[in-house]
C-alpha cells in the first residue's frame, strides 16, 4: 500500500512551488495533475513516473471526480508515491478536501501540501494588496461558479460590504456577478482588475470599473483572477512586476 499526497502547484511559477512540494513531485511513481499545471514544473517528475491528465477544459471534467478518485485509491494499492497535483492550494475551491475524506473512508494514506493559492499571489505580482491600512482590512475569496457550471447562490448583500473580493473561476460569469453587486449596494465606480495567466511571462492586467464590467465592456480570457476593490488603485505605487519581466496592462 502506499501513500496520496495531495499537493498544490501554486499560482503557475515553477518558483513559487514549496519545497515539499517539488521533492515529492521528484519521487513521485504517479502524477495525477490538472489543466492549469505549468508543464515545466512536471519536468522535474523522474524517469518512469507515470504521468496522467485529469483536468478540467471548457467547464467539464476529462474524467468526473469520482472517478479521479477511484483513479487515486488505485494507484495507490499499485504503486509507493502518488501525488495529486492540483494548481494553487487544493483546499481553495480546489476540491482536495473531497479526495481526502474518499481516500480515508478507503483506508488509503495520505497528506495534504499547501500551496500559494493565486487568489492572493496573482493580484499580488500585479502589485494590489488585497489588505492595506487605511484602504482595506477584510478581502473574501469566492467561486464564480456554483455546482456543475451553474452560477453561485451566493449572499451578495453580505459581500457588498467586504473591501476586496477576490473572484476565481469568476470570468465567465463577470457581467452577472458585476451586476449583482451594484444590486446590492457596492458602489458602481469601484475599481476592478482582471490578471489573465498571473505569475507568469504571458501575465496580462486589465483595469476597468464594477459598472463597465456589468455593462459588458471588458475583454477577458480566463484563466484570469476577477478581482474588485480600492486596493486596485495602489497597483501603480506598487507594481514591481512589470520591472522584472516586461507586463501587457490595459485599461477600460
Amino acid at each position: 500500500m502506499g501513500k496520496v499526497y495531495i499537493v498544490g502547484a501554486g499560482p503557475g511559477d515553477p518558483e513559487l512551488l514549496t519545497v515539499k512540494a517539488y521533492k515529492l513531485i521528484q519521487n513521485a511513481d504517479v502524477i495525477l495533475y490538472d489543466r492549469l499545471i505549468n508543464s515545466e514544473i512536471l519536468f522535474n517528475a523522474k524517469p518512469g513516473c507515470q504521468l496522467v491528465y485529469v483536468g478540467k477544459e471548457d467547464g467539464k471534467h476529462i474524467l468526473e471526480q469520482d472517478k479521479i478518485n477511484f483513479l487515486l485509491y488505485e494507484f495507490a494499492t499499485k504503486n509507493d508515491v502518488v501525488v495529486r497535483l492540483k494548481g494553487g492550494d487544493p483546499f481553495v475551491f480546489g476540491r482536495g478536501g473531497e479526495e481526502a475524506i474518499f481516500l480515508k473512508e478507503k483506508g488509503i494514506p495520505y497528506e495534504v501540501v499547501p500551496g500559494i493559492t493565486s487568489a492572493i499571489s496573482v493580484p499580488m505580482y500585479a502589485g494590489v494588496p488585497v489588505t492595506h491600512r487605511g484602504v482595506a482590512s477584510s478581502f473574501a475569496v469566492i467561486t464564480g461558479h456554483g455546482s456543475k457550471g451553474q452560477f453561485p447562490d451566493i449572499n451578495w448583500n453580505a459581500l457588498a460590504g467586504i473591501d476586496t473580493l477576490v473572484f476565481l473561476m469568476g470570468v465567465s460569469n463577470r457581467e452577472k456577478i458585476a451586476q449583482n453587486l451594484i444590486n446590492a449596494g457596492k458602489d458602481p465606480k469601484t475599481p476592478v482588475i482582471f490578471i489573465e495567466k498571473g505569475t507568469t511571462k504571458e501575465q496580462k492586467e486589465i483595469v476597468s470599473t464594477l459598472q463597465e464590467v456589468a455593462e459588458g465592456k471588458t475583454k477577458v480570457y480566463p484563466p484570469a483572477i476577477f478581482l474588485i476593490g480600492d486596493v486596485v488603485n495602489l497597483k501603480d505605487k506598487i507594481s514591481w512586476y512589470e520591472k522584472a519581466f516586461g507586463k501587457v496592462e490595459e485599461t477600460v
